[in-house]
C-alpha cells in the first residue's frame, strides 16, 4: 500500500463510527482508492466487519474500488441532469471512448464513471473532468473533448 494506513488510523478515535466516512476519505485521498486490505484494516481498528464497511463504501459515489485513469470523466446522470439530457452525454462518451461506467483504459489513462447527483441540478448535464466542472454539456461537444483529452494524455 503506497501510504501507511496506520499513519491515517491513528488521527480518529477507535470505535467511533461517526468518523468512518472521514477516516475512508482520507484513506482513498491517499492511495487513490479502497483496496481490500484498507477496509479490513480500517474494519479491524474501527470494530466493524469488514462486510459493514464495504456496504457503507459502496452506498457512496465517493469511492472507488478499483484505480482511477489519469483523467477521470465523471457524468452526473441525477433527475434533473437525466431530463436534461444526461443519457444522451453518456452514449456519446461511451461510443468515444469505447469504456462502460466504472471502467478505466487499459494504459491507466482515463476512466469513466456515472454519478447520481453533482449539485448542478439546474445547470444540467454536468460533467466533470477530474476537478473541472461543465455545465449543460450537449452530446454533439464529447468527440471534441474526448480528442483533446487524447491529445493531452499523449503530450503529458
Amino acid at each position: 500500500m503506497s501510504k501507511d494506513i496506520e499513519q491515517i488510523l491513528k488521527k480518529y478515535k477507535p470505535g467511533r463510527r461517526e468518523e468512518l466516512i472521514p477516516i475512508l476519505q482520507e484513506v482513498q485521498d491517499e492511495n487513490g482508492l479502497l483496496s481490500e486490505e484498507a477496509i479490513i484494516r480500517v474494519g479491524k481498528y474501527m470494530g466493524l466487519s469488514t462486510t459493514k464497511i464495504y456496504g457503507l463504501a459502496t452506498f457512496y459515489d465517493q469511492f472507488r474500488f478499483l484505480p482511477a485513469g489519469k483523467i477521470t470523466i465523471t457524468v452526473c446522470n441525477g433527475t434533473s441532469c437525466f431530463l436534461n439530457g444526461s443519457q444522451a452525454v453518456i452514449s456519446a462518451i461511451r461510443e468515444a471512448t469505447g469504456l462502460s461506467e466504472g471502467q478505466t483504459s487499459r494504459d491507466g489513462s482515463l476512466s469513466y464513471e456515472v454519478v447520481t447527483c453533482m449539485g448542478g441540478c439546474n445547470n444540467g448535464p454536468v460533467v466533470r473532468i477530474n476537478d473541472e466542472y461543465s455545465t449543460r454539456v450537449k452530446p454533439e461537444q464529447i468527440p471534441a473533448l474526448i480528442k483533446k483529452l487524447r491529445f493531452i494524455i499523449e503530450n503529458d
